[in-house]
């Protein structure tokens, strides 16, 4: 996988969140167009976009991407709606990140939960694993995601 592409209301406000919330820092990379082909390729008519690329763990590259035409819509996707994905970053303590969004004032769905087999889960595999879900500022979902030591 080369890259993940994110479409965002307002670039600069993503940028520095995903890098102060999430510590994904801008790589330098950046692009902008406003030309035809672009539009074609997207299948996005009129299209006038930014984006900035920011390296997540060793390999994967995030592109957040701003739309300038045509107007975007705000995301209103569910976890279940067909073609909504969600993003997921592995940390080392789940606990500690989860004090951390709190106390910075970051959307989370609910308190973070331990896989387990029972009460309607079939963990198999990720017994153990701790997950928690936050929106970043446009509301899409992420994952963070910890590991059973």
């Amino acid at each position: 996988m080369h890259h993940i592409g994110v479409p965002v209301s307002d670039l600069a406000r993503s940028v520095r969140w995903y890098e102060d919330v999430l510590g994904i820092a801008p790589n330098g990379v950046t692009i902008a167009a406003t030309n035809p082909a672009i539009g074609a390729v997207v299948e996005v008519e009129n299209a006038s976009m930014r984006a900035s690329f920011a390296l997540a763990g060793e390999n994967v590259l995030l592109e957040l991407i701003q739309y300038d035409s045509p107007q975007p819509r705000p995301f209103t996707g569910r976890n279940s709606d067909v073609g909504v994905m969600h993003l997921c970053f592995e940390v080392d303590d789940l606990d500690s990140a989860h004090r951390d969004l709190v106390r910075r004032g970051v959307h989370v769905n609910a308190d973070p939960v331990v896989l387990q087999d029972g009460d309607g889960v079939e963990a198999g595999a990720l017994t153990g694993t701790k997950i928690l879900y936050l929106r970043d500022p446009d509301g899409i979902q992420l994952e963070l995601f910890e590991l059973p030591s």
